[in-house]
């Protein structure tokens, strides 16, 4: 019996989609919002909300978290150096490419290319319905995930669809790709064979009602513009003591990922990070 037991947990995990591997509080006074990760292979980079540039020391040993080193914070400048101005600061996506940080923004909703000290290189051109504020349904909701691949260029969405729609919308140079809502998007990341990763935030906190799930959306798998979606993980706050606000995501290595919770600067929530797997 205790050998049936064991093997049924064991068929459990290997079956499992998403397999949490360690979950990290991470306590510190002076970082919080964390509200995006990158990770160029050594420096584990966060994006503040505030257009601050957190670089990390990211340690692994036997896929658990061993440690986070703090190593420096740089505030996002302009070309000349100079700090954003507040309405210009919102940070919310980023990724890593080619020895830059590409940054996605709320408020004003925009892409730039910045170095990794945080200066501003350039701009990225997006599709015009998203360079308008007027278009979302406010402008806390705008470009605030982002993600990249080599076939479709740059991917970004903002955080609840735009005024008069009700489906989500992955923006590309060229296309758009929907699916349907399980909460507001606050993370995307490129895994391959076009599937996305998704994350996305339903909360309620009266109720302590917070959900976080994340999905797998296959934009080569649509049928009357509206893309297969496969939910991998739904992590509930009634359940799991470590749901919080997750805004950040990025691939640390094959089928191994690394998300972050926004604290909102608030004392009742925590920064976790969680290093999870994705099995195919």
């Amino acid at each position: 019996m205790k050998f049936l037991l064991l093997f049924f947990l064991f068929v459990n995990i290997i079956d499992a989609k998403l397999v949490i591997k360690d979950v990290y509080k991470y306590d510190s006074n002076t970082i919080s919002e964390l509200s995006a990760l990158a990770y160029d292979g050594k420096t584990l980079f966060a994006l503040s909300d505030y257009g601050v540039l957190h670089h990390f020391n990211l340690i692994l040993k036997d896929e658990k978290i061993e440690d986070i080193q703090y190593l420096k914070s740089i505030k996002l400048t302009d070309k000349n150096g100079k700090k954003l101005k507040k309405k210009k600061r919102d940070s919310e996506g980023l990724i890593y490419l080619s020895k830059a940080l590409y940054i996605s923004f709320e408020g004003v909703p925009r892409i730039e290319k910045h170095s990794l000290n945080g200066q501003k290189i350039k701009k990225i051109k997006i599709p015009k319905i998203l360079r308008d504020i007027d278009n979302y349904k406010s402008k806390n909701k705008a470009l605030e995930a982002l993600t990249y691949s080599k076939k479709y260029g740059f991917i970004t969405a903002p955080e609840k669809p735009l005024k008069d729609e009700d489906i989500h919308k992955l923006y590309t140079k060229k296309q758009i790709f929907s699916f349907k809502a399980s909460g507001k998007i606050t993370a995307l990341e490129y895994l391959k064979n076009n599937t996305i990763l998704v994350i996305e935030r339903d909360f309620n906190l009266l109720t302590n009602g917070r959900k976080i799930t994340l999905s797998k959306v296959y934009i080569d798998k649509c049928k009357s513009n509206i893309c297969k979606k496969e939910t991998l993980k739904v992590l509930d706050a009634k359940a799991d003591k470590f749901v919080d606000n997750y805004e950040g995501l990025t691939k640390i290595k094959k089928n191994l990922f690394l998300m972050v919770s926004d604290d909102n600067n608030n004392i009742l929530q925590q920064t976790y990070f969680i290093l999870f797997e994705i099995n195919d």
